[in-house]
């Protein structure tokens, strides 16, 4: 019987489960090389932690890696119901969430190596998380995408992390009584995107009018593994500021109030890089809860031992 320890939290209602310990040891090095590892050579230890029947499709975990450079805090390799993220948002925020539960870190700033590079991430004395990501852009804009009905939207394609396509002009209401037809809705952008030039966009963004008093926009963003984030989406903001930065449409050093499907809000703001090529680095307020430790258990004569895939 294998053990794995892990910590579960919520960020604005999206859920985290961070292993501390057990499953296959990591010897540092490059993140990215760590992740392939990963995926390659464990890619049953994924399914073992997020899929059915101990966890659930709209789980995203964190692998506690060692970093390559004493500067860090730790790696993380992020990972969902389907395969391996670069970066997360809520997920480094749970993770730091995580981390101050377990009594590792104080409050003050920290790096965390990922897949996609290094972040910062300050956590305050309140429990919230200032999350510094990495370098966001927009790549292209108004991608034309035609819908089943012969109607046509437009999306800006931007990274944040993740790549995403962001969508306006959806024309559906931003409301959890809608989810099963924005969740379609998205998922046809998806397909057709990915099968027309861009097979890099893995999360949808759809915007509507916010609920929130004093929000800026409310969004529905569709995960790679077709679950809907309940969460503002960290990488997803972060690729929005780009657009909005591109756009002319947000200062530097504004906040920008983005709220979630399910009602819950992320602070945004931004600073350039390199203005000329779009470069900025966004950084996202938000705040994880600790909802659980537990040990997984893993019974090799069990069929589901790795997750029902």
């Amino acid at each position: 019987m294998e053990r794995i320890q892990v910590i579960d939290s919520h960020t604005a209602g999206e859920p985290t489960r961070v292993v501390i310990a057990g499953g296959p040891e990591f010897h540092g090095g490059d993140l990215f090389a760590q992740r392939a590892g990963f995926s390659t050579r464990f890619d049953q230890y994924r399914s073992a932690v997020v899929n059915e029947p101990r966890g659930s499709d709209v789980l995203v975990g964190a692998w506690l890696v060692p970093a390559s450079t004493s500067e860090a805090a730790c790696g993380v390799i992020f990972f969902n119901n389907v395969g391996m993220l670069g970066m997360c948002g809520h997920g480094l925020i749970g993770v730091v969430a995580t981390l101050a539960h377990l009594g590792r870190i104080e409050p003050g700033r920290h790096l965390f190596e990922t897949a996609v590079g290094t972040v910062a991430a300050t956590l305050r004395d309140d429990g919230r998380v200032a999350l510094e990501n990495v370098e966001s852009y927009r790549q292209a804009a108004d991608i034309p995408v035609p819908l089943p009905d012969g109607n046509f939207v437009h999306g800006d394609l931007a990274w944040g992390g993740n790549w995403f396509l962001l969508v306006s002009d959806h024309g559906l209401g931003v409301r959890l009584d809608n989810v099963e037809a924005l969740t379609a809705r998205a998922w046809s952008i998806r397909q057709y995107v990915n099968a027309n030039g861009y097979p890099e966009v893995d999360h949808i963004e759809l915007f509507g009018p916010p609920t929130r008093p004093g929000a800026d926009s409310k969004s529905f963003v569709l995960c790679p593994g077709k679950a809907y984030d309940r969460s503002p989406c960290g990488t997803g903001t972060s690729a929005k500021l780009a657009c909005l930065a591109a756009r002319g449409e947000l200062p530097p050093g504004e906040v920008w109030h983005q709220e979630s499907i399910v009602g819950t809000e992320f602070e945004a703001s931004y600073r350039w890089v390199d203005e000329s090529r779009g470069l900025i680095v966004p950084t996202i307020v938000g705040r994880a809860f600790i909802t659980g430790e537990a040990t997984l258990l893993l019974d090799p004569h069990d069929p589901f031992c790795h997750g029902i895939r």
